[in-house]
Parts: C-alpha cells; structure tokens; sequence
C-alpha cells in the first residue's frame, strides 16, 4: 500500500449569475509517518501547466493513517481561468523521505463536471471529515460516497452523543438531482446542540449485504474542544531573565488555548507584610494574555524573605466559589511550612460544574500527611451531584511512588492523571525537577507536579504532556509545567 493514495476526488461545475465556478476537492489517505510532514497535490488543466495544491490535515484514519484533503475554488474572483479536465499526482514529504503516487507514472485524471469519483475498488467512503464541533455548532452534516455498482438500497448512520451508551440510527438521503456521473452522493443532519461529542459509523445496505466504513475500527468523531489545564510551579522570582520567562509562560496558555491554569510559588513583594499586586507573577502573566483569564491568588507566607509567597488559578471560564485556606498545622506568615489552597468552582461549556483546586503542599518529613488529608476533607465536603470533577492541581512535593504518592492513590478516592494518560509509556524519559530536596532520590519517575481526580468524575484524561522544555518554550523555572487535557466519559 503507497504512502500516500487518493481515496476520492470532486470535480463539479456550478452555474451562477455571476459566472461558472468549478469545486476540486481531493481526500487522501496518508501514512502516520512523522508529525512534521506536508502533504500536497500536484495539478494540471488542459494547458499542461503544473501546479502544487497544499494539503489540510482531517484527522485519523484508522490506526496507522491520517486523513488529508485539498480544495480548490476556480471562478472569475480566483483570478485564475477553470481547470475543466484535470490531470493530478499526489506528493508526501516528510523526515523518512519523499513520497509519490501518481498512478504508475500515468497521473490521474479528473473530468470535467464529473462530480465524485471514488478510488478504485472503494465503495463507500465518508466525505464530510470534520473532528471539531464549532463553538454553537448546532448540527453536524454526514456526506457519503457510494460506488454506483453497489446499488445501495439505504445508507444508515448509527451514531451517538453518550459514547455508546445508546445508539441512534439516522437515514442518509440520496441527492438525486445531481445528474453528474461518478459515485452517489448520500446526506445526513445530526443533532449536535448541546452535546459535547458524537460518534458515528456508516452502513450501506444492499438486500442481505451490508458494508460498513466504521473508520478502520475507530469509528469517526466530531467534537467540542477538550478541557485544557496547565500547572507550573514558577520559582517565585528566583529565575534569571525573569520578565522573559514570564512572557514564554504567557505565550505558551495563549499558543496552546489553556483554559485552566494552576501556579504554584506566585510571589509579589512583600512591602511590609501588605504585598504589591503590580509584581503578582501570577497577575504579570495574566496581563499579557489577551484578553486577560479570570484570577484568583492567595498568599501562605514570607518566600526567600522577601516575597509574600501563594497560589493561583487562572481560568478562561468565571470562577465561582472561589476560597482559601490553611491545609497546615501553621498558619505563621514568617514559616515556609504555612501552606494555603485555593479553590474554585468552574462551569464548562458541555462538561458542567468543575472544583479546582491550586495546590503547594509541604514535604512528607514537614506535614504532607495531615496537609492532604485536610486538603481531601474540604475537596470532598464540596462535592455532589452537580460537580462533574474535582481536581487537585500543583506541587505536591511527593515523588511518584513514594509514601505520599502511596497515600494519595491508596486512598482509592484521587488518580494520578499524567500516569492515567502515559500509562502505555511508563518508561519513556521522565523529566526530572531541578529541586535539590529531589536531587538523591533514586527513582524512575521524578514528577513531584500532579493533576489528581477523583475517581468518581464524569471526565477523564485525554492527554497530557511536559511543557516549558528545551524542546517547546524554554526552560522558565525549576519545574517544568505539565499540560492534560479532559472531556466527558
């Protein structure tokens, strides 16, 4: 099977009162072959001259390929005359090389006004591949392609907005007033108002046959945008070029669309005990992001004896609820074992009500236990039917597999979410904290940042990943920064 192969091509011509205007649309499949690759197709009308169409990426197909397409638009607004007959090959670049398919050295060819052509021994095949509910999306629309030869007495969707949980089954509709030749053109609408996700298979039924394009097993999906959440411990003023590194920290929940962020050491001066919120790092960052998150910080006690040293969350959602509280023994403003929480309630579009909780817990031998038993009491005294998670987030100083970590996952209420997304990847590199309290501790796994959920949440980890690495935004303090993101079960 080539790397690179075209699964359908549209060709339609469509009359208006301001001139003809011809559609070429091209659906490929490609191999997984490396995240940085650029997929184009090469093109030409009858006047023989060539041209290279840039490629969008879809999303999966199956397991091992992806779905790719490039679209083209000729009219009088174009600027460019239209293609009628098309001559075309198909080009992948990518680091294990360049890659062909041009039909055994023939190129392909697509007539004029053809309308739909699917590949060679294809008789099925979805054309709408579309992975994202727009925000207010309110229906989704299902285009299939069946190979005439099939004689498809019925094409039914079954599908679902509660991952499968139910299934619902919606007719396609032939578009009989198409008299182009090629392949049949069959439609849906799936109601998708206030859902967060669908998923859907396509069966083609002919008497007893049935076929099916499930996406290689996959099934195709179309949804809203994932939950993301960030964590960073920021070192609280103790890192060179400071003011930069804040800027790579804004730069990084704005590239990435973070919509929760929990810091940890957010320092501003200490001005006599009274602070200064123009230096809150946590208020810093938050002003270069436009526009600015909804925030809310509490301070624990003197950092670096010159700082008035807390937590912070910063979300893109309004923050309800909002507290903060001792989880120590000491509450002395003048010791570092003071460790203050906050919280925040947060109401996500499609997911619901939310409990998050910014965190910077002491270590095991300074009062860890009792810190996160109270912290577990407060997260579990706000919990009921209308929070859909609850989310310890921060610095927990307790290193993966430790006794503490032992304390917090043994208790079968809380799991540890970077595990739960990487568990197929255990022993991957591990990056390690520049923290000289960690500095001897012999263990595979150095991670004292963490996302813990409690078991009993209606989300569950999508992804996570370490940000603020020499690979992506830089080095921006003595702990990297972790990015998950979550959607419904």
């Amino acid at each position: 099977m080539p790397a690179i192969q075209c699964l359908a091509v549209e060709n339609s011509i469509s009359r208006k009162k301001t001139g003809s205007q011809q559609l070429l649309v091209f659906l490929l499949a490609v191999d997984n072959l490396g995240f940085d690759k650029q997929v184009d197709v090469s093109w030409a009308g009858p006047d023989g001259e060539w041209h290279f169409l840039p490629a969008k990426y879809l999303g999966p197909r199956g397991e091992r390929q992806e779905y790719w397409q490039a679209r083209l638009v000729l009219n009088g607004k174009s600027g460019r005359e239209l293609a009628g007959n098309v001559s075309f090959a198909l080009r992948l670049r990518c680091q294990a090389g360049e890659f062909w398919d041009n039909n055994g050295g023939w190129n392909f060819q697509s007539k004029q006004g053809s309308g739909v052509t699917l590949a060679r021994g294809l008789r099925l095949q979805n054309l709408r591949i579309k992975p994202r509910l727009e925000d207010g999306q309110q229906y989704v629309q299902i285009r299939v392609a069946v190979d005439p030869d099939m004689r498809a007495e019925a094409v039914v969707l079954h599908w679902t907005d509660d991952n499968w949980r139910h299934t619902i089954q919606t007719q396609c509709h032939r578009n009989k007033r198409l008299k182009q030749r090629g392949a049949q053109v069959w439609t849906a609408r799936l109601k998708a108002e206030d859902v967060f996700a669908l998923q859907y298979s396509i069966c083609c039924q002919t008497g007893p046959v049935e076929l099916w394009d499930n996406n290689g097993g996959r099934n195709y999906k179309v949804s809203r945008d994932p939950l993301k959440v960030m964590i960073l411990n920021l070192h609280c003023y103790q890192e060179d070029k400071q003011d930069y590194k804040f800027s790579q920290i804004a730069k990084a929940i704005s590239e990435q669309a973070v919509d929760i962020v929990c810091l940890q050491e957010v320092a501003e001066h200490w001005n006599d005990g009274r602070g200064d919120w123009e230096s809150n790092a946590a208020h810093i960052i938050n002003q270069r992001l436009k526009p600015p998150l909804h925030l809310y910080t509490d301070w624990s006690h003197l950092g670096f004896d010159k700082y008035r040293e807390g937590v912070a969350i910063l979300s893109r959602y309004p923050l309800h609820l909002t507290h903060s509280r001792y989880v120590s023994d000491s509450h002395d403003a003048y010791s570092i074992h003071s460790r203050k929480v906050v919280m925040a309630q947060v109401h996500v579009p499609y997911m619901g009500a939310i409990n998050v909780f910014s965190a910077h817990l002491s270590w095991w031998e300074d009062g860890f236990q009792q810190q996160f038993q109270r912290l577990s009491e407060w997260a579990g005294s706000l919990q009921d039917e209308a929070v859909k998670a609850t989310l310890l987030c921060g610095d927990f100083n307790i290193a993966a597999g430790s006794i503490g970590y032992q304390q917090v996952v043994n208790g079968n209420q809380y799991e540890d979410q970077y595990l739960a997304a990487n568990h197929q990847g255990l022993f991957e590199k591990i990056f390690r904290v520049n923290d000289v309290h960690w500095g001897g501790l012999l263990a595979d796994d150095y991670r004292i940042d963490y996302i813990f959920m409690n078991k009993a949440s209606e989300l569950q980890v999508a992804s996570a990943r370490v940000l603020f690495t020499d690979w992506d935004y830089g080095q921006v303090s003595d702990h990297v920064g972790y990015l998950m993101t979550f959607e419904p079960k």
